[in-house]
């Protein structure tokens, strides 16, 4: 069972946007957090599957950092 990073963030339609930032293109969204999660989730397995065939790799390795930024390069 592997663990992977998912952003979520809110889209302009009102719905939670859901995306795995290590594998290409793999985005999803939902009505809620949990259907924006088991969305993204599905979406991951169905990329996984066809990852040899799409010509990537799922990195071996990876870190999740947090950058600081002073109030002026803060997005508003």
């Amino acid at each position: 069972m592997a663990e992977l990073p998912v952003i979520l963030t809110p889209g302009e339609d009102g719905f939670l946007v859901a995306e795995c930032p290590i594998i290409p293109g793999c985005i999803s969204q939902g009505r809620t957090r949990e259907e924006a999660l088991d969305n993204i989730r599905e979406a991951i397995e169905l990329c996984l599957e066809n990852r040899e065939s799409e010509g990537w790799e799922l990195p071996a390795e990876y870190e999740v950092v947090r950058i600081s930024l002073t109030q002026s390069n803060s997005p508003k």
